[in-house]
């Protein structure tokens, strides 16, 4: 029997905790981030609410930034946090923090089939890597790869990535979002923020004022066809991310698949399906044959990284 664990899947806008035990967890409750000064704080909150026959001994928590030591700083939110101090404060045996993507890719050799859609031809999977990526607050990326034991996770930055074009419409405006950042990364298009992005330079480019939108007006608005700038840029948005993934496939030579999750795109998942995703995801030229064999699938769960940080183990780091 597992020890009980509190689990944590904090993005740059929300907070998802809950209590894991034997590879499931329950008592979830969803936080915004903003109603909390610190993490600390946060958690005590939660922890306070449960009964004391429900208190953990292990924390378990996935944060959308790097981890690169006992200090922390969440990449699009203004928390930071000590480990060590966090683990003290919260009376903890142990509390170990990975990357929000390594949870997502963890939770997927324990994802009900149910929850996966695939997006395209249905391919047959091959035992290989797994990459995971999905636009959220960030664009979040991820892998796991297949070892003796089980499998090890590869914790990373992807969406930080150069954002690449393809087409001429990319070039000019990757060549516009350049007069306002010195790199363009994947993450400034390819995430809630980032459609509003893609949105206003689609309008600056055709000469045409944007309208204060917000991402879900955005997205609103392109599933409805009710502004033709807002159509074009979930089909842009959407074409990128294939290229994205594909890079991503490709790199990590995912014959697992490449899974996607994100709230963006569960909320749109037939306007996604039917988008230039998967045909952009193959557009690799001399390999395109090799990215057909590679599925792509969405994961219609709402908290995946839940279910990773359930079933995660230390010795699964990469």
């Amino acid at each position: 029997m597992s020890a009980r664990r509190v689990i944590a899947d904090i993005g740059g806008t929300n907070a998802r905790f809950a209590i894991a035990e034997n590879g499931a967890y329950r008592a979830l409750s969803h936080v915004a981030v903003r109603d909390y000064p610190t993490l600390q704080d946060a958690l005590s909150h939660y922890l306070s609410s449960l009964p004391q026959d429900m208190q953990p001994s292990i924390g378990v928590l996935a944060i959308a930034g790097p981890i690169l030591g006992d200090e922390i700083q969440l990449t699009n939110q203004s928390w930071s946090f000590s480990i060590r101090a966090t683990k003290d404060a919260l009376k903890l045996s142990a509390l170990h923090v990975i990357n929000d993507f390594a949870a997502v890719a963890m939770a997927i050799p324990y994802l009900a089939p149910e929850v996966c859609r695939p997006i395209g031809p249905v391919a047959s999977k091959a035992r290989g890597p797994i990459g995971a990526i999905g636009p959220g607050t960030g664009l979040g990326v991820g892998a796991l790869v297949p070892d003796r034991d089980g499998w090890a996770l590869l914790a990373g930055e992807g969406g930080h990535v150069t954002l690449p074009a393809v087409t001429a419409e990319e070039d000019a405006v990757i060549a516009m979002l350049r007069r306002r950042w010195p790199h363009v990364s994947a993450e400034r298009v390819l995430s809630g923020p980032g459609l509003v992005v893609l949105y206003e330079t689609l309008c600056a480019i055709a000469g045409r004022p944007a309208q204060p939108f917000s991402p879900a007006d955005v997205t609103d608005h392109a599933i409805n066809g009710t502004d033709p700038a807002c159509v074009a840029t979930f089909r842009l948005f959407c074409a990128m991310l294939g290229t994205v993934a594909g890079n991503l496939a490709v790199t990590i030579g995912a014959t697992g698949g490449i899974y996607l999750a994100g709230g963006i795109l569960q909320r749109f998942a037939d306007l996604f399906a039917a988008s230039p995703f998967r045909a952009r995801f193959e557009d690799k030229g001399r390999f395109q044959s090799y990215l057909q064999r590679i599925p792509t699938i969405l994961i219609m769960d709402e908290s995946p990284a839940l279910l990773g940080l359930a079933n995660y183990q230390e010795r699964t780091a990469g």
